[in-house]
């Protein structure tokens, strides 16, 4: 699928594709640290995959995104939801699921060095929070 192909996706199209994506990357990462243990594996992931994290990853971000991507993020921020978040408040659900869609989308069109990229800020930011 090229560029222009994964920019027109549905917005839950997207996020269902980048939540797959970046769970198995972060899943990926955890086994890199060493960590072997299902039930630490899973307690450690949810750290990375939450709506807050994910929500907190793409507002951290947006500075540094081309203005293709802010523009994407702002269309998949509005997007017209119809399912409620079960442990987010709406605002931070919508600026999530526009995080997935972006990884989706990065995923999708092919660009893997910048969602590389968009996977170790990601981690940087998480793990940064996480020493506060």
């Amino acid at each position: 699928m090229d560029e222009k192909q994964a920019r027109v996706l549905n917005t839950d199209v997207l996020a269902y594709m980048g939540d797959a994506v970046y769970e198995m990357m972060v899943r990926q990462e955890l086994l890199r640290r060493g960590i072997s243990r299902s039930d630490r594996l899973h307690r450690m992931a949810t750290g990375y995959v939450n709506a807050a994290a994910q929500a907190q990853i793409i507002r951290t971000l947006q500075p540094e995104l081309t203005q293709r991507e802010q523009d994407l993020v702002r269309r998949w921020r509005n997007h017209k939801y119809h399912s409620k978040a079960k442990h987010a408040d709406p605002m931070t659900y919508k600026w999530a699921t526009a995080f997935e869609a972006w990884i989706g989308y990065l995923h999708l069109s092919g660009d893997l060095q910048r969602l590389e990229w968009a996977f170790d800020q990601a981690v940087r930011i998480v793990d940064h929070k996480k020493e506060d």
